[in-house]
């Protein structure tokens, strides 16, 4: 059965441990709690301790429970947060009362509060359309001039600009890398470059950079609130149809998973 557990993330660089978040399990995948987030990060992120950011939604979850590969670097993640509506759902069905806290929320407070500190907090927008990536970058920087960007790249490279893009990486030494390729895209190349910048907060924020860009809209806050932003993405992205489909599966499965227990035990 699932069960509130607490975790401890792997200290790669700290003499401490960090605090404790609590734990719990959804369709075997799981997901910290917690009501600030972003404090806990920067906590970490002040101490030099590396943090993997896994935001969950249900169309992962879906996705880990037919790729192994997926599904244990969630299990490694330093930060699992309930991005999804979905999650909440399933969570609320065990008595878990938690917030939401999407995704783009997070690259965004995080941004705020590197752009207004007096260290230095650089941070690495990579992936998207070339255009798209640099439009993002450049609202951020107009919205916040302190902030400091210590590079931006786009998601379409060879294997000779990806080379220069992890010699990039590791020479300018972000302490935010925010990695929009999709999923399970992202997870797998922050897992793999993770030692490269083994101090930052590593996240991978999918179509956020279209948001910030101004390519697309966010769902009004009001249809956010009713837990619809899946559905104004569909209205607004008609191809994202197929991948909606995870969202019935996933309530099905969370709702049998409550109802009979039949969840399965972590990987």
């Amino acid at each position: 059965m699932n069960a509130l557990t607490t975790h401890s993330a792997n200290s790669m660089s700290d003499d401490r441990p960090s605090e404790l978040l609590p734990q719990f399990t959804i369709l075997g995948q799981p997901v910290h709690l917690s009501n600030d987030y972003v404090s806990w990060l920067i906590d970490r992120l002040q101490h030099g301790i590396g943090t993997h950011v896994v935001t969950m939604n249900a169309e992962i979850v879906i996705y880990a429970d037919r790729d192994p590969e997926l599904s244990t670097i969630i299990h490694h993640a330093d930060l699992v947060t309930p991005d999804g509506s979905g999650i909440i759902m399933a969570l609320k069905l065990h008595g878990v009362l938690q917030p939401r806290y999407a995704g783009i929320d997070l690259g965004e407070d995080l941004l705020r509060w590197a752009g207004n500190q007096d260290r230095d907090y650089p941070v690495f927008f990579y992936g998207g359309k070339p255009q798209i990536v640099q439009q993002a970058a450049q609202k951020w920087q107009t919205e916040l001039p302190n902030l400091k960007i210590a590079g931006v790249e786009h998601g379409y490279l060879d294997a000779e600009a990806q080379s220069k893009l992890l010699h990039q990486v590791q020479t300018t030494q972000p302490k935010i890398i925010l990695v929009a390729l999709g999923v399970p895209r992202q997870e797998i190349w922050i897992r793999d470059n993770f030692h490269l910048c083994p101090q930052a907060i590593w996240i991978g924020v999918g179509g956020s950079f279209d948001v910030w860009s101004g390519v697309k809209n966010r769902a009004p806050q009001y249809i956010r609130n009713l837990e619809l932003e899946w559905l104004y993405r569909i209205l607004q992205e008609p191809s994202r149809w197929r991948r909606a489909l995870a969202l019935p599966q996933f309530a099905v499965l969370a709702i049998a998973e409550r109802i009979w227990g039949k969840d399965k035990p972590a990987r």
